[in-house]
């Protein structure tokens, strides 16, 4: 897909779940994965391709909250994403 694309397939919260299954998405593969994002909305599977600049934004704002946390010797641990497992409020994940 090319970056910025986005795909709609019409599918349920169990669909969503057996999609990733298939496709091998966990830790290793977010740290990674220059495949589409996958999301659910609402009997709607969404797969998108995200754009660079956001990929390097959100690794930059990552990287000055580490920077400022070691700074004021605050202790904290970095998780990769997340996928938010509430069907009621869609597969999301928060950067």
């Amino acid at each position: 897909m090319p970056p910025g694309a986005v795909v709609r397939l019409p599918g349920s919260w169990q669909d969503y779940q057996t999609l990733n299954e298939q496709l091998g998405v966990g830790v290793a593969r977010r740290r990674h994965r220059s495949s589409p994002r996958i999301k659910y909305r609402d009997g709607e599977i969404l797969l998108m391709a995200p754009l660079p600049e956001h990929e390097r934004k959100v690794s930059v704002i990552a990287d000055v909250v580490k920077v400022l946390l070691d700074h004021l010797g605050r202790e904290y641990e970095a998780f990769t994403p997340i996928t938010m497992e509430l069907p009621q409020e869609s597969g999301i994940e928060p950067d």
